[in-house]
């Protein structure tokens, strides 16, 4: 039986005001544990989506006073991406995932009869995968995440996608027998092999990304500077006096858009 993107979807749509802050929208990303959210009108129409590197694009990490200023007067509505990506609940799964793949997107609005009910997303579908087989604000070392999930270049897909399921994390970190870092795969990575099925035999080194590394020391700035560069939403963390040795951690834009939501974050002060 055919499963359709009923089957796989988050039902409901977090949503917010077009005239929300950033620091609002910083709020409801973390409380929901969500990367982006629907931007509708009073009427309940989508607008827009917003997501985490979306906050990123908007340079709230400017330090002059200004700037930042500037910063905190924009809106959802000022960086929200559109129009909305859509696709309609009875369809299928394989139709989504070449959706997601043909659009370069995260994630569609999931629509009946032209009224939203969910969303789908590259993390869905990694879930799907897996189920296929048998402080300050300164520097990145102030809000990076310690915790490192890594496989082996030689590990099935399926099981790296399991491991992403199981953890509830959005990437794996591929290391040789060493710990030297050989690159990362992430559910886009997988979008793929959901559209045109998982072969067993293939193994992370097969469908792994170049991993981009940050020094420990290096400004917030800095590393919302080459996430937008990249188009990256994560970055390998190291000490650039020995960068052969294993990462000391992970930054990605949700630990940025997390630091910004905390009660004591410019982003709260009125």
């Amino acid at each position: 039986m055919t499963k359709l993107v009923r089957d796989l979807m988050h039902p409901g749509v977090l949503t917010c005001q077009p005239s929300a802050s950033l620091g609002q929208v910083a709020v409801l990303l973390t409380q929901h544990k969500v990367h982006a959210l629907v931007v509708s009108d009073p009427e309940g129409r989508p607008l827009g989506i917003i997501s985490d590197y979306d906050l990123l694009a908007g340079e709230w990490l400017s330090v002059d006073d200004e700037s930042l200023s500037t910063m905190r007067q924009l809106t959802a509505h000022d960086l929200m991406s559109y129009p909305v990506d859509t696709i309609e609940a009875d369809m299928s799964l394989k139709e989504a995932a070449h959706t997601l793949i043909e659009k370069d997107v995260s994630r569609l609005l999931v629509t009946e009869n032209g009224k939203p009910v969910g969303v789908i997303s590259t993390t869905d579908f990694v879930a799907s995968i897996a189920a296929t087989g048998t402080p300050k604000r300164e520097t990145v070392a102030d809000v990076m995440s310690d915790a490192i999930l890594v496989c082996r270049g030689k590990t099935p897909i399926i099981s790296a996608a399991r491991t992403l399921t199981q953890a509830g994390w959005r990437s794996v970190l591929v290391v040789d027998v060493k710990g030297k870092v050989l690159g990362v795969v992430s559910g886009k990575d997988l979008m793929p092999y959901v559209e045109n099925g998982v072969d067993e035999d293939m193994i992370v080194r097969d469908v792994m990304h170049q991993a981009y590394t940050i020094n420990i020391n290096a400004s917030l700035r800095e590393a919302a500077d080459l996430m937008i560069k990249e188009h990256h939403h994560r970055l390998i963390v190291i000490d650039e006096e020995d960068p052969d040795a294993f990462p000391l951690g992970v930054i990605s834009s949700f630990d940025i858009v997390a630091e910004m939501a905390k009660p004591g974050s410019i982003w709260q002060s009125k």
